[in-house]
């Protein structure tokens, strides 16, 4: 069943920061653990924008990493990152590298784009995602706001606002959550319904509770794309956690398998337009379980269900932004 908050943040040992300028229609989140992390990466959308997802790489040598940053600003928001950095470096977090004056934080980051969404970019040569990034290091806690906060505030989803979600679930010992910015292209609902396509994964009525009725069951799928998107301008990411001990070749499975989520949640996904990335992270505060391969598989099923209900409660807590209506304005939920 989910954790108590119902958040990335029941995976012990991390805390989530976001910052957002409503007059910019923009913002950042960071994923902060309170000690260097594994993290690796999954990319399978086709218009991706990253950093330090080349560190990730199994096969590469840092195998620590400080935190995780997803930012909207397009490629201007991967100077979010530049801020967490000089904000942890100056807290004495990074990695000690020898001859060098000061901590190296490593910390890999996505962005989507939200810069045709009305909020006022005229920024100059100078743009506030580095302000934004650092600001949302300093909010870094338990609990965090959903909907339009952090790299959600500008988010779209199809045709609908899209938002920041999180969701957990927990087994036993084992604690695996969810994180995720829903800009996609595709539709997190099934055709002219109310009724997110990730409905069969709810726990009660986290993202309202809608089921489809008859009228759902017989409706024929709907292959198009959203009249009034922006193709080009979408891009969902995410950052699945567990407190289970991964090394970075399991923690890419893991963020393999989570994709599913997204797959589960928004028809369709991973297109051409999309640049859908998925970070997993690991505390590894609780050994792996034996067999190691038959836990692992299970691990990215729980990540892929729990996406998929992150993304619906994403875009359930959004509110309208301008002219793009939210899910419960639209449907009077």
């Amino acid at each position: 069943m989910p954790g108590p908050r119902n958040l990335i943040t029941d995976v012990a040992g991390l805390k989530v920061g976001n910052a957002q300028d409503l007059g910019l229609r923009s913002g950042v989140t960071v994923v902060l653990p309170d000690h260097p992390a594994v993290v690796a990466v999954d990319i399978r959308g086709g218009a991706p924008g990253t950093r330090e997802t080349d560190a990730l790489d199994p096969s590469n040598l840092v195998d620590q990493f400080h935190g995780v940053v997803l930012a909207g600003g397009s490629v201007f928001g991967l100077a979010a990152a530049d801020g967490v950095v000089s904000g942890l470096s100056a807290a004495g977090r990074g990695l000690t590298i020898l001859g060098a004056p000061m901590p190296v934080p490593v910390v890999p980051a996505a962005i989507l784009f939200d810069l045709a969404n009305g909020g006022d970019k005229a920024w100059g040569l100078e743009s506030p995602y580095r302000r934004l990034g650092l600001a949302a290091l300093r909010q870094a806690a338990v609990a965090f706001a959903l909907g339009n906060a952090g790299a959600g505030t500008g988010a779209q989803a199809g045709t609908l606002k899209g938002g920041l979600g999180s969701a957990s679930v927990v087994a036993g010992a084992v604690q695996v959550g969810a994180l995720v910015a829903v800009n996609a292209v595709g539709s997190v609902t099934l055709p002219d319904s109310a009724v997110f396509w990730a409905h069969a994964l709810e726990w009660g009525d986290e993202f309202g509770g809608r089921r489809p009725g008859r009228a759902e069951a017989v409706r024929p799928p709907d292959y198009g794309l959203p009249s009034d998107g922006k193709l080009g301008a979408h891009t969902t990411i995410a950052v699945v956690a567990t407190n289970v001990a991964l090394d970075k070749a399991m923690a890419r499975r893991l963020a393999i398998m989570a994709q599913d989520g997204l797959a589960r949640a928004i028809r369709p996904a991973h297109t051409p337009f999309d640049g859908d990335t998925v970070f997993a992270l690991s505390t590894g505060d609780l050994p792996m379980a034996e067999p190691r391969a038959l836990e692992l598989a299970r691990l990215g099923h729980m990540a892929a269900d729990c996406l998929a209900r992150a993304v619906a409660r994403g875009v359930y807590a959004a509110e309208t932004l301008g002219s793009l209506r939210c899910y419960r304005d639209v449907w009077n939920a």
